[in-house]
């Protein structure tokens, strides 16, 4: 089984940069007409897990359909590295894009769990 660590990530320009620890072992992607068009593949966390380290003041927010997720992307280069939710007990989460990490993992797509975020 995978061991927890520490995992560098950052938006394309560098001016969001975050780390989130973890053990990669939940990756998944989801369907919804937003993350089907970013291609995103998410490893989810708990918020203590997740630590912005640069670019706070370099983020700005998108809501859609529910409003549940706060999708924050760099107004400077318009990637969405990360975003903050809650799981369906109300626990605080954050969803990376594992392919924002420094050093991205293998991905084997037909291995990750699939969201049905289109018909949530």
């Amino acid at each position: 089984m995978p061991q927890a660590q520490d995992h560098h990530g950052s938006c394309h320009c560098g001016a969001v940069r975050f780390t989130i620890h973890t053990d990669l072992s939940g990756l998944g992607d989801c369907n919804c007409s937003r993350c089907r068009r970013l291609g995103w593949v998410m490893q989810s966390a708990p918020a203590d897990q997740f630590t912005l380290l640069d670019g706070a003041d370099n983020l700005t927010l998108y809501h859609f359909n529910t409003e549940k997720i706060d999708h924050l992307f760099c107004k400077t280069c318009g990637i969405e590295s990360f975003a903050r939710g809650s799981d369906g007990k109300g626990n605080e989460m954050v969803m990376v894009n594992v392919n924002c990490l420094d050093v991205p993992p293998g991905i084997d797509r037909a291995a990750i769990k699939h969201w049905d975020g289109a018909n949530f």
